[in-house]
């Protein structure tokens, strides 16, 4: 695992409501109904406009970001109008994504493997007691399932964790036992963020020595595993400590919104202070021609000139910024 450079990896969500409404952590928890009462789904989703998730996909490519995973709520889609905005992103990208959706049937596996790297189990926590409370309608069984016919059909598998929910270092057996057994070859470690309308609200956010710890004890026990870290606006300054414990990459960043910012400029500084190269950039937008990027994809026109008025209300944005 190389372990002398590093990047910023973004998730690209698709959505901001879930129709699993208690997970007590999460932002979307927050959010409006994905359906109505009576069954019939709501006029106006909350989930993103296609053109808005491609014109991202595009900055991605163009910036060195790696993408993270394709991940939102649950139920923001149907299956089969999941699999053609797959497709477009697949298009776009030139190569497979990981999917991080929930716990997919083997249909659905399927159905989505000539796009997909590998599924992502949304563990949050290995501790089965906190686990129970925090997401009680997200078991981690069917995640597990999902990960013996991933591994099957030659999908790889990771998990997501979030460390400053009640568990303790202690569990981190818990957490071996899962990697080892499933053969899971990426793990996204981040630090709670307490959203404001959670019960997390007033939780204090974990330090950046029990994060690292989480991390070594990783890389310790698997050296060649992938291991990404999640850090907010306000904890950039950890990014060096937690390189050095042996991370691989840094998401969890609003890298559109603060691009070129000094707390962008800070995260390339911490790389360089861990003894990493930073690859791709989050303060310099290259020397790109983005409407020539967007003409030359095989897709329609009109929905080609949205995603142009899309990706260049981004590019305005990361300018000011």
């Amino acid at each position: 695992m190389n372990l002398k450079t590093t990047c910023f990896e973004r998730a690209i969500f698709f959505s901001w409501g879930c129709k699993i409404k208690d997970c007590a952590y999460c932002y979307m928890s927050t959010q409006p109904e994905l359906r109505k009462k009576d069954g019939k789904q709501n006029k106006q989703l909350p989930r993103r406009s296609t053109e808005s998730i491609l014109a991202e996909a595009i900055l991605c490519k163009k910036l060195g970001w790696q993408i993270g995973f394709f991940s939102g709520g649950i139920g923001a889609y149907k299956t089969e109008e999941f699999l053609e905005v797959l497709k477009d992103l697949f298009a776009v990208i030139g190569e497979k994504i990981w999917l991080n959706i929930g716990a997919l049937s083997q249909e659905e596996l399927q159905l989505f493997k000539p796009y997909a790297k590998g599924v992502v189990a949304s563990i949050e926590t290995v501790n089965p007691e906190i686990h129970d409370k925090v997401c009680p309608s997200k078991p981690i069984a069917p995640y597990l399932e999902m990960f013996e016919y991933a591994k099957e059909i030659g999908l790889k598998r990771a998990i997501t964790i979030i460390i400053g929910l009640g568990e303790t270092i202690d569990d981190f057996d818990k957490l071996k036992e899962m990697i080892e057994t499933y053969g899971v070859e990426k793990i996204h470690i981040y630090g709670l963020n307490p959203h404001k309308g959670t019960s997390f609200e007033n939780t204090e956010p974990p330090s950046s020595e029990y994060q690292a710890e989480w991390i070594k004890k990783t890389r310790d026990a698997f050296p060649d595993i992938d291991i990404q870290f999640g850090i907010w606006i306000d904890r950039v300054g950890r990014v060096s400590e937690l390189l050095k414990a042996g991370a691989n990459s840094i998401s969890k960043f609003p890298a559109i919104r603060l691009f070129g910012s000094e707390k962008a400029k800070e995260i390339e500084k911490q790389a360089r202070l861990a003894g990493r190269k930073f690859q791709g950039t989050l303060t310099m937008l290259p020397d790109v021609n983005w409407n020539a990027e967007v003409d030359s994809l095989k897709l329609d026109a009109d929905f080609k000139e949205r995603i142009k008025q899309k990706l260049n209300s981004y590019l305005r944005k990361m300018k000011k910024a």
